[in-house]
């Protein structure tokens, strides 16, 4: 996964409103009307949302004659999670060292 798929992924992902999306997906394909109901606002703010979620390729349209059903695409999450999951070593290794120094490399005082 390359930099630009995750930036827009965790950009995505940042709103509260889209994750709702996501989450109602989860539980299958809905319409965008669907989607539009347990949210307080309207349906072309919900498509604004919709177009986010799928340039970063967390939602797939479809197109069944007036309907078009979205779907919930788990791939690019999974990979986002695995780029975390690698980064977790590297991000809490830092926390590590300032815990030992702060240990181990104070200065005693003079009694």
């Amino acid at each position: 996964m390359n930099e630009t798929q995750l930036d827009a992924i965790f950009a995505a992902l940042a709103d509260p409103t889209r994750r709702a999306i996501l989450v109602r997906l989860s539980s299958g394909e809905a319409s965008v009307m669907e989607l539009v109901e347990p949210f307080a606002m309207s349906q072309p703010a919900v498509s604004r949302h919709l177009k986010v979620l799928e340039k970063a390729g967390l939602i797939a349209r479809g197109r069944e004659a007036q309907r078009r059903p979205c779907r919930l695409v788990r791939e690019p999450l999974a990979g986002a999670i695995r780029w975390l999951e690698a980064q977790a070593g590297e991000l809490a290794a830092p926390e590590k060292k300032k815990k030992k120094k702060k240990k181990h490399g104070g200065k005693r005082k003079k009694s």
